[in-house]
C-alpha cells in the first residue's frame, strides 16, 4: 500500500501538478480574450505585470526557505496566481497596485504557511481583498466596456482601448485622464439604482447589455467555457462549481421582484455578471482551499452562492466573490469533519472518530 507523505492537492489520476495548472491556465484563454476585446488590453498588460511578480516572489520565498527554485517554480501554482489576481483587477490597474496584490497572494496567504498545499485561504483573493479594504479608489475605477466607449462620440474608443494607452496607465505616464477610461460597473449601478424600473435602467445606460453587463456577460461565458473544459477532463468535480451558481440563482429568483427601482436583478443577470463564471470556475474549485468530500462541496459551493447575493444586494460592496470564498475557506475544515466519507470497516466518518477515542 502507498503511503501519502505530501500535502494536499492529490491527485487520483495519472496528471500532475505542471498538467493541471496549464489546464487551468489554458482554460482561462476564452474569458481573457472576451475580457481584451470588450474592455481593450488593460487586462493583458494586468496578467503579464502580475505573473512576472508571480514568478519573482515566489523564487524569494524560496530561496529564502532554502528550498529548489526548478522543481517548486515548475509546478505552476504562482504563475496561476499571478494570472487570477490579474484578470481579477481593473484593466491597466497602476503597477503598484498589482506588486501589493502579490506580494500578499505569494509571500502572505502562500507561503507564511508553508506553501501550495498549507495555506488555509486562497492566495489570489487574499491578494484581492486587500487590495479592495486598503486602496477602494483604485480598485473601483473600472473600465468602460466598447459598447459605453462608442455611445460617446466625443471618445476615440479604438485609442483608449488599445496596448500603448493600457501601458501608460499601468505605469501612471501622462495620457488620457481616467474619467474617459473608466465607468461604474452594471452591478454597481443597479445597486444605486433608487428611482428607475430595471427596464428603463436598462435602456438609460450603455453599461448593459442583452442578459447581463455589456462585455461582462461574454467574459463571464468565456469563463463558463474554459471551466466546461476542465469539467469535461476532470480537473476537478462538478459539486462546487455547480452548487455556487445555483446558490446565486435560487437566492436572485426568489428576491427578484420583476423589475422595481428597488430590484435586486434577474438570476440570468447575477450569472452574467461580475466575477460570477472565474469564481465559480476558477476560485471555488481551489483543491487546498475548498471542501473535501463531494457532499462538502456542495455545500461550500452553495453557500458561497448565497453569500455572493446577500452581499451583492445588501452589503457594501458591488461584487462579492472575493469575500465569500474567504469566508468559506474558514469554514472548510468544519465541513471536512462533519462531511468527511465513511471510513472502510465503520458505518460513517464520525462513527469512526468516535470510536477512536479513548
Amino acid at each position: 500500500m502507498a503511503l501519502i507523505t505530501a500535502s494536499s492537492p492529490h491527485a487520483h489520476q495519472a496528471v500532475s501538478t505542471p498538467r493541471i495548472m496549464a489546464l487551468v491556465l489554458i482554460a482561462t484563454l476564452p474569458g481573457v480574450a472576451a475580457m481584451t476585446w470588450h474592455f481593450g488590453f488593460g487586462t493583458l498588460v494586468n496578467i503579464a505585470w502580475a505573473s512576472a511578480l508571480a514568478l519573482a516572489f515566489e523564487s524569494l520565498a524560496l530561496a529564502l526557505r532554502r528550498r529548489p527554485l526548478k522543481f517548486y517554480l515548475g509546478d505552476g501554482s504562482a504563475l496561476v496566481t499571478g494570472v487570477l489576481l490579474g484578470i481579477a483587477l481593473p484593466p491597466a490597474a497602476p503597477w503598484w497596485l498589482i506588486l501589493t496584490g502579490v506580494f500578499f497572494a505569494i509571500l502572505i496567504a502562500k507561503h507564511l504557511y508553508g506553501g501550495l498545499g498549507y495555506n488555509p485561504f486562497n492566495p489570489a483573493m487574499v491578494g484581492y481583498v486587500v487590495l479592495l479594504i486598503s486602496y477602494p479608489m483604485e480598485m473601483t475605477r473600472w473600465a468602460a466596456p466598447a459598447a459605453a466607449l462608442a455611445a460617446s462620440p466625443e471618445v476615440d474608443a479604438s485609442a483608449l482601448m488599445g496596448p500603448l494607452t493600457a501601458l501608460k496607465l499601468s505605469l501612471e505616464w501622462t495620457g488620457p485622464t481616467i474619467d474617459a477610461w473608466t465607468a461604474a460597473t452594471p452591478l454597481d449601478l443597479l445597486k444605486q439604482n433608487d428611482s428607475l424600473l430595471v427596464a428603463d435602467l436598462w435602456q438609460a445606460s450603455p453599461q448593459f447589455g442583452r442578459w447581463g453587463g455589456a462585455g461582462w456577460e461574454w467574459a463571464n461565458l468565456g469563463f463558463l467555457a474554459g471551466g466546461l473544459m476542465l469539467l469535461a477532463l476532470r480537473v476537478f468535480s462538478w459539486h462546487a462549481p455547480v452548487a455556487m451558481l445555483a446558490g446565486l440563482a435560487l437566492m436572485a429568483a426568489l428576491f427578484n421582484d420583476g423589475g422595481s427601482s428597488a430590484s435586486g436583478g434577474s438570476a440570468l443577470f447575477h450569472l452574467l455578471s461580475g466575477a460570477t463564471m472565474l469564481g465559480a470556475f476558477f476560485i471555488v474549485t481551489d483543491p487546498v482551499t475548498s471542501a473535501v468530500s463531494n457532499r462538502g462541496r456542495l455545500i461550500y459551493g452553495a453557500t458561497i452562492g448565497v453569500l455572493v447575493y446577500v452581499i451583492r444586494r445588501w452589503g457594501n460592496y458591488p461584487d462579492a466573490v472575493a469575500f465569500a470564498v474567504l469566508l468559506m475557506n474558514f469554514a472548510a475544515p468544519l465541513l471536512d469533519h462533519f462531511t468527511q466519507p465513511p471510513i472502510y470497516g465503520h458505518p460513517s466518518g464520525r462513527a469512526a472518530a468516535r470510536r477512536e477515542k479513548p
